[in-house]
């Protein structure tokens, strides 16, 4: 099994930044990749960025995000970074830190970001 743990949400003004992690633990050696999700009252959780772990492959990002986001990951603390830059009220949302193995999908508990002068 493979648990995650997030952290770094809160409230920023547009134009804001903000820094989320997701450390991972347990079988870590079985994650093929990571991503960030997000989900905003009444709609659906949409993808933000994927990154992968013991795979090849590139980043990933929804188009929205483009350009202002940045996914990363240091392995020597198994953690997963959002780099948030010029932030907008439209991403005001619960993101949710997943990594998926051979055999099935993980979820962090949720970081609310809040983007609002």
């Amino acid at each position: 099994q493979v648990q995650l743990v997030e952290s770094g949400g809160g409230l920023v003004q547009p134009g804001g930044s903000l820094r989320l992690s997701c450390a991972a633990s347990g079988e870590i050696f079985s994650i093929y990749y990571m991503g960030w999700y997000r989900q905003a009252p009444g709609k659906q959780r949409e993808l933000v960025a994927t990154i992968p772990i013991n795979s090849g492959g590139s980043t990933n990002y929804a188009d929205s995000v483009k350009g202002r986001f940045t996914i990363s990951r240091d392995n020597a603390e198994n953690t997963v970074y959002l780099q948030m830059n010029s932030l907008k009220p439209e991403d005001t949302a619960v993101y949710y830190c997943n990594a998926v193995t051979f055999s099935t999908g993980y979820w962090g508990q949720g970081s609310q970001v809040t983007v609002s002068s």
